[in-house]
């Protein structure tokens, strides 16, 4: 999808010349119809490109920016409020802590109101306030204005062509001042000096840095490798438990009785691998159908309240049948069948000897691919495609296993033999199982908003749990199946020993401290403001930002410091992503604090600026916007100097106002990435001052 829309836009560029950087995918058609009975609606429909949503107006506060629609005009009188129209989409962020409400592809916004005076017309003056954003970046907030006039029937063609040059004088007087980001039409002064009450500046020249490293180019997905690791993982774990592990033998010998023909021999081992690879594969293939009736079903899934307290009891029940209180077996009936199914010989002999493998371990190895698949649909967007690797990677694993095992057959006796040692497996399994499960009960926790669940009691309970299984490792506590006086292997010790580090490493999450800790369970966690210790206090990690870019000049000036432009917005969950899980780092955190002078300039800023800085601009389609907030100011802004309207965007200039290094965009997980970015630009900002 990501691939299509990048093409899509490289195509538009080509062919029209706009520029592909200053992105607008939201288009809207504004009508005005007539209800009767003097009873009008204002309609202004959205329509949203592939991957991009706006927010609703209900979204709860602190959280993105809501959507505002005003109907005005002289001779009208508005009935009710402004609804809206679309299919809602609700989902829990992190970053924000709370439930967020916005739509895709979509969205109608209506506005009911009637004349005065039904015998002279009316002028309709439409404006929408929004916000865009996609998974990677969000937009600036955008202010649009749509005219429209309406001529009740039997109105006098003099009184409407009056009113209608009434219009267009007032247009006459909006062109006048109205400017184009676009086209660069803001008065640029003549000399490079940084000029407050300029936006355009000329020495800003994203095109031509200072210097062309530390070039931050857009990360790939990698979560599909991730998963197939995962599955891989998992797989090879789950050939451990007792409910594989004696499948071996039993597997091994159905190629090797009777089978003299080594060349057949060697070919029914591939196939067998093959259909092992292909029934866990097939397993995912009703999430696909699923994505393909209901796109937003596993986001509904994922944000749930009650769906997500089901994962959790589910987890807990996983947990108990790894610990041995019950057994999770699918009916017998279908085991039975596919036994027999066996007897076919011949390829299809193959592939029911390998559906049989899948159904009878279905015992041990429920629990593990639940994990697998719960965590992939709470994880990424493209779900189906991530359960597809995550069950490829788990077929893999014992494709490759059983394949060479059906290929070398005396490799079996080199296996160990049953034992005590399986059910260890397990009842490890089962420890991790309470943890996962705790995962759900949070998010069934933030999006609910209860906010129980706090940060450190979660650290706390994994803490317990974390005990319990080193208590278990040592010996000093019992399972069902496991032997009255168990040998603590080698192996035992080492995992115990393990877990005490894990203990001491989670410890820390429970120190109040101003920077985040335990960075590698960042997602799994309660968010950093779900805490006891949490306070809201000004300044980002400790730092203060400039809100203003000539202000932060000025700084950078008396310091000898490079200015870094953090563009950002209050409603920008990515921006809190890259405060939370890249800023924080200990290797990036000091770069921040001590050797630039942070400009945060918030393009959601929604103080007004004085009447005389505020102004209108026409964009494409004939739409004007308003600017008339610190917010749009800082919008407009980024987009007459960096030609970019997404965020969060970083940029490191010198105090007298030259890009240094190519910009870094939009939310990136490799915190090396960044790292080189700044370090690039600090360096040869120190070496060439």
């Amino acid at each position: 999808m990501k691939f299509r829309n990048w093409f899509l836009l490289i195509l538009l560029f080509l062919c029209s010349g706009i520029n592909a950087q200053i992105k607008n995918p939201v288009k809207f058609k504004f009508t005005v119809n007539d209800l009767g009975n003097n009873q009008y609606e204002a309609v202004l429909n959205a329509t949203m490109e592939s991957g991009w949503h706006i927010y609703s107006k209900d979204l709860p506060p602190d959280t993105g920016i809501p959507t505002e629609y005003k109907v005005s005009g002289k001779n009208i009188e508005l009935i009710g409020k402004f609804t809206e129209t679309g299919k809602k989409h609700e989902e829990f962020s992190e970053a924000f802590g709370g439930t967020i409400i916005y739509y895709s592809n979509a969205a109608g916004f209506k506005q009911k109101f009637k004349l005065k005076d039904p015998a002279k017309p009316a002028d309709i003056i439409a404006e929408i306030t929004y916000q865009t954003c996609d998974d990677r970046v969000c937009l600036a907030p955008n202010t649009l204005e749509f005219n429209q006039k309406v001529t009740p029937k039997g109105v006098p063609e003099a009184a409407a062509a009056e009113t209608s040059e009434e219009t267009k004088d007032s247009a006459k007087t909006i062109e006048t001042t109205v400017e184009s980001p676009v086209k660069e039409e803001i008065t640029i002064t003549e000399t490079p000096k940084l000029d407050p009450k300029q936006l355009k500046i000329e020495t800003l020249d994203f095109k031509k840095p200072l210097t062309d490293c530390g070039t931050a180019s857009e990360k790939v997905d990698e979560n599909y490798l991730t998963y197939l690791f995962l599955g891989f993982i998992g797989g090879l774990i789950a050939l451990l438990t007792p409910c594989v592990f004696p499948m071996i033998p039993l597997t091994v010998s159905f190629f090797t009785k009777g089978n003299k023909n080594k060349g057949k021999g060697k070919r029914d081992a591939f196939i067998y691998g093959f259909f092992i690879l292909l029934i866990f594969v097939l397993l995912s293939l009703p999430f696909h159908l699923i994505d393909g009736i209901a796109g937003n079903i596993f986001n509904e899934i994922s944000t749930s309240v009650w769906l997500n307290i089901v994962f959790f009891i589910i987890f807990l029940f996983f947990a108990g049948s790894f610990f041995g209180y019950y057994d999770i077996t699918l009916p017998s009936s279908i085991a039975n069948k596919s036994s027999k199914a066996e007897e076919a010989g011949g390829i299809i002999g193959i592939f029911f000897m390998a559906l049989t493998l899948v159904i009878v371990s279905f015992s041990c190895t429920g629990p593990i691919l639940g994990s697998l698949l719960g965590s992939a649909i709470t994880g990424s967007a493209n779900i189906p495609m991530l359960l597809t690797f995550a069950l490829a990677g788990f077929g893999l694993a014992w494709a490759i296993v059983f394949g060479l095992l059906a290929l070398f057959p005396q490799a079996l006796q080199s296996l160990p033999k049953s034992g005590g040692w399986m059910n260890t497996v397990k009842v490890v399994l089962g420890f991790v199982e309470l943890a996962l499960a705790l995962k759900f009960l949070s998010k069934a926790d933030l999006v609910s908003k209860t906010f129980l669940l706090k940060r450190e009691l979660f650290i706390a309970l994994w803490i317990v749990i974390t005990i319990g299984l080193i208590l278990y490792l040592f010996g000093l506590i019992r399972f069902p199946h496991d032997d009255k006086k168990p040998k603590i292997s080698l192996t035992r010790k080492i995992l115990g020993v393990l877990g005490i580090g894990f203990v001491v490493y989670l410890i820390q999450g429970l120190i109040p401290s101003d920077r985040p800790k335990l960075q590698l369970l960042s997602g799994i966690l309660p968010p950093l403001n779900v805490s006891y210790f949490h306070d809201e206090k000004d300044g980002i990690l400790g730092m203060h930002p400039e809100h203003d870019f000539f202000k932060a000049i000025e700084v950078a000036k008396k310091e000898d410091k490079p200015v870094l432009i953090d563009f950002t917005g209050y409603g920008c969950e990515n921006c809190r992503k890259m405060e939370e899980f890249i800023w924080s780092e200990p290797d990036i955190l000091p770069i921040l604090q001590n050797d630039v002078v942070l400009a945060s300039l918030y393009v959601d800023d929604k103080e007004e600026l004085p009447e005389g800085e505020q102004t209108k601009i026409k964009v494409n389609d004939g739409q004007i916007r308003k600017v008339k907030t610190i917010g749009d100011r800082w919008s407009l802004f980024q987009e007459v100097n960096f030609n970019d309207n997404t965020q969060p965007v970083y940029v490191l200039v010198t105090p007298d106002g030259r890009v240094i290094n190519p910009l870094f965009k939009g939310y990136n997980s490799d915190k090396a990435v960044f790292r080189k970015f700044l370090e690039c630009g600090v360096n040869y900002y120190k070496k060439n001052k």
